[in-house]
């Protein structure tokens, strides 16, 4: 085992999660991944963060970094080789953030509505997506505007988002094929078909199971 290196608890299909990972493997940080279900827990992970939810990284001198988001900063803080958080710009970081916390606020709660009516087969789906849709429509402006949703290159903005309207695209496929959002399609093409996403996403077996470790990241 490598000395020092940052332990990840992580879930593989969980938004949260996906973006930590992929900002890790962005910045080239490699940490120990220990990959978990939340309905079995590990000891470990729970004294770490008592709250219970993923993703949690334990970097050195026992720090505990809970939050995506904050995993995201703090990677891109020790290297950020393709300039993600556009680190020329004055304003760009501090900005990005506020997108993204606006998108949280907004995006999320509408997003987990509109899963939960087509789980449940409720009759207010259309309304829910309706909801989202404000969010979608934002975006497809942006990418009018330019290749990204900050600027004509790829930011910390968009890798903050593109997990969680993969989870949209999801929910009613076939209308997501035909919806009125061709921008936001290609944008949200360009991360799912590409090599990044496919390293990002390849299943580990549970840590609980034999806690082997498991390397993740350059």
């Amino acid at each position: 085992m490598q000395q020092n290196l940052p332990i990840l608890y992580s879930l593989q299909n969980c938004p949260y999660a996906i973006r930590a990972r992929f900002a890790l493997f962005k910045a080239q940080q490699r940490v120990l991944i220990r990959a978990v279900k939340l309905n079995n827990k590990p000891p470990e992970m729970l004294i770490a963060s008592p709250k219970g939810s993923v993703p949690v990284l334990v970097v050195e001198n026992y720090n505990i970094i809970e939050e995506s988001l904050d995993i995201m900063l703090w990677a891109f803080a020790q290297q950020d080789p393709q300039d993600l958080t556009h680190q020329y710009n004055a304003d760009a970081k501090s900005q990005m953030i506020a997108l993204i916390k606006h998108f949280e606020e907004n995006f999320i709660p509408a997003l987990e509505a509109y899963c939960c009516a087509k789980r449940y087969h409720e009759d207010n789906l259309d309304e829910c997506r309706e909801v989202c849709q404000k969010t979608l429509q934002s975006l497809e402006e942006k990418l009018t505007s330019h290749a990204f949703l900050y600027s004509e290159k790829e930011s910390l903005l968009d890798i903050a988002l593109f997990p969680f309207l993969r989870k949209f695209s999801r929910v009613e496929r076939q209308w997501y094929r035909n919806s009125p959002y061709p921008k936001l399609r290609q944008w949200l093409a360009f991360y799912l078909q590409g090599p990044t996403f496919t390293k990002v996403m390849a299943n580990h077996e549970l840590w609980l199971e034999n806690k082997k470790d498991i390397y993740f990241g350059k």
